[in-house]
């Protein structure tokens, strides 16, 4: 069919501009007009465009860097990392006999538990046993930042003193009743215990409860299958068993690490916090 294009300015039979020339001067008349896009409305996500992504924002790629702490991502591992780094080029480059007084002076053995346990609870957990290049500290690193990245650094602090107290307590207090009674030399109550392996373990074993089925349990398998092998060798089997308690304590945590603070899920909700109804002014008699 052919359509014809009135020019601007073209008046009707009536004498009259012709309300299509008015309007949309110059346009076929056969054609509807487009309407025009509406804006998306508040708290609605904006459709993908061809490229993959939301209209006019780049596509977000996963990063390397965040499996290491960062200052302002993860404030919790990124200091006491460094305290790590610090205590451990100190029992490198430091004076032996300086460091072997540390080291002694941190331990939480019984003697040392009941003068000053607070003192030497918070003391041990400065030292790492085998130094900077041990397995438990690129565990602690890589573990931790995943922990804190996904609870928030206090609740991730929690979880790893919490092992690290229970677990110092739990395998040394036997300790003490078995020299009250004669089982061990009066020696043990002065044995050398330090570093922050509890805390990592108990770390290992909260997150593993955060993470996709297959991967947890394949944590949990390989992890604690390290565990039990230490444990199997019996070098030490105090310090073993508390691994594999300090472990178990991460997975008691699970209920409490997955149930989410109220603040954030308000945060998350799509549509907001809840508002309360306005009430309407009262009118004056």
């Amino acid at each position: 069919m052919n359509q014809s294009v009135r020019p601007a300015g073209a008046v009707s039979d009536a004498g009259t501009p012709a309300v299509s020339d008015v309007e949309t001067p110059g346009t076929l008349n056969g054609i509807p007009r487009q309407p025009t896009p509406r804006p998306p409305r508040t708290g609605e996500c904006p459709q993908p465009d061809t490229a993959g992504h939301a209209s006019g924002t780049p596509a977000r790629r996963p990063r390397l860097w965040r499996i290491l702490p960062t200052p302002t991502g993860t404030p919790f591992t990124f200091g006491y990392a460094v305290i790590l780094a610090a205590t451990s080029l100190l029992t490198q480059y430091a004076d032996p006999d300086l460091v072997d007084s540390l080291l002694h002076g941190s331990s939480t053995d019984v003697a040392h538990l009941t003068k000053s346990p607070l003192l030497v609870l918070v003391a041990s957990a400065l030292w790492i046993a085998g130094g900077i290049t041990s397995p438990y500290a690129i565990v602690f690193l890589l573990v931790l930042t995943a922990l804190e990245r996904r609870i928030g650094g206090l609740r991730a602090a929690g979880v790893f003193l919490l092992g690290h107290v229970v677990a110092t307590l739990a395998t040394e207090v036997p300790v003490g009743f078995s020299v009250l009674a004669g089982h061990l030399p009066d020696s043990s109550l002065h044995r050398l215990d330090y570093g922050i392996s509890f805390g990592v373990a108990a770390s290992v074993g909260a997150l593993a409860g955060l993470l996709t089925p297959w991967l947890r349990w394949t944590v949990l398998v390989c992890f604690g299958g390290m565990l039990v092998d230490d444990l199997i060798a019996f070098a030490d089997p105090i310090t073993n068993w508390g691994h594999l308690l300090a472990l178990a304590i991460g997975v008691l945590t699970w209920p409490l690490l997955r149930r989410r603070p109220a603040a954030a899920e308000r945060a998350a909700s799509p549509t907001g916090p809840a508002r309360r109804p306005a009430v309407a002014p009262r009118r004056a008699p």
